[in-house]
């Protein structure tokens, strides 16, 4: 399918490709206008899931007494929550920086349970209807309430893998939260939908209007509901009235009252990248190369990286737009079919690599 996977050869390198190669889901069914990435993109964000899943909601407490939401589907049959076998792997999906759960994510969570994984949403505070319950928000590349949650799936289901797959702007968080953790991060594998590399570079840049403007509003409706509380912070007045990304991440977490600081100084905490030399877990980024959100190949995508860490893999498409990837029939998109084989392939080869080296099974 013109598809390129880039990274470090290895042992699992090889395993990959033998795998998405025998897939049906880098060949067939391909999207009829691949030089239209914009209406790759729309086609994903407007198309409803079908069937429409049923999602069971747990609040989760942080140490602060903030709440973060964790939306269990179950799929159009109305099972219990967070239902399934109890050794089936936990897939845990994060939507984009806005907290927007698109259609996409939330097909891709319906797939994944016809799959026998056990998909869960995270959110963020305040997002998706998650009660804001302190005046704080989750900065961009601060991985500390997903670690949390994290935690607490890790409890929940001791004896399932844990995986991860972002969406967009979200995979800032994902990948910040791999950097940090290291070889403690719990999960077994993560991927990454149409990553956002260089957050502040992204930023700055700024995005189409079509993609930037739904996106701005769909922040301020959300911040609107918690507007005083925030005022204790924030510049609410200056907040809700941002014309840009930019300016709306700018006055939400370097314009405080409390603690002001500088926009280079939010960056050195919140750039994703920051600690991609301490990742452990194999990550498989999918990127099309005419992504119209996160720009041009050259100056977005971290190439050398995925060079030279034996845990980062890109695989890189020429057409799908941003988090698009459409094509005809069944699922809609072709990367949640890749993804999910990734997966499977990763769990292949693990339990391979157990049984060459006589490992007893990680507890």
């Amino acid at each position: 399918g013109h598809c390129r996977l880039l990274c470090k050869p290895s042992a699992l390198a090889q395993h990959l490709v033998r795998s998405l190669g025998r897939s049906a889901a880098l060949r067939e069914g391909r999207w009829p206008w691949p030089c239209w990435p914009q209406l790759q993109m729309l086609w994903q964000l407007l198309q409803p899931p079908d069937p429409e899943p049923v999602v069971a909601r747990e609040l989760l407490q942080l140490p602060d007494a903030g709440l973060v939401a964790l939306d269990w589907l179950v799929g159009p049959w109305g099972a219990a929550g967070g239902g399934g076998v109890i050794s089936s792997p936990v897939l845990l999906l994060i939507p984009n920086a806005a907290g927007k759960v698109t259609g996409g994510l939330l097909q891709l969570g319906l797939r994944a349970l016809e799959r026998g994984f056990i998909p869960v949403i995270f959110n963020r505070r305040g997002h998706n209807g998650c009660p804001l319950t302190t005046p704080r928000l989750q900065p961009f590349g601060d991985p500390g309430d997903l670690r949390e949650a994290v935690t607490y799936l890790r409890c929940r289901h001791p004896s399932a893998s844990l995986l991860a797959v972002s969406e967009g702007s979200g995979s800032g968080l994902l990948l910040a939260y791999l950097g940090e953790s290291g070889s403690s991060s719990r999960l077994a594998a993560a991927a990454c939908l149409s990553p956002i590399f260089r957050g502040r570079d992204w930023f700055e840049a700024g995005m189409p209007w079509l993609y930037e403007w739904p996106l701005l509003l769909h922040l301020k409706q959300g911040l609107s509901r918690y507007a005083g509380a925030l005022a204790e912070v924030v510049d609410v007045d200056r907040l809700l009235g941002s014309r840009s990304l930019r300016e709306l991440e700018e006055t939400l977490f370097c314009r405080t009252r409390s603690r002001p600081t500088s926009w280079e100084s939010y960056w050195e905490r919140n750039e994703p990248l920051r600690d991609a030399d301490e990742a452990a877990v194999p990550v498989l980024c999918l990127c099309s190369a005419d992504d119209p959100v996160r720009g041009p190949p050259a100056r977005s995508l971290p190439r050398e990286l995925f060079r030279s860490s034996p845990y980062f893999l890109l695989l890189l498409t020429p057409h799908g737009g941003h988090c698009g990837f459409p094509r005809r029939g069944p699922g809609r998109c072709w990367a949640h079919e890749a993804v999910l084989e990734y997966f499977r392939a990763m769990g292949e080869f693990l339990r391979t690599e157990e049984r060459r080296k006589g490992l007893p099974r990680p507890r």
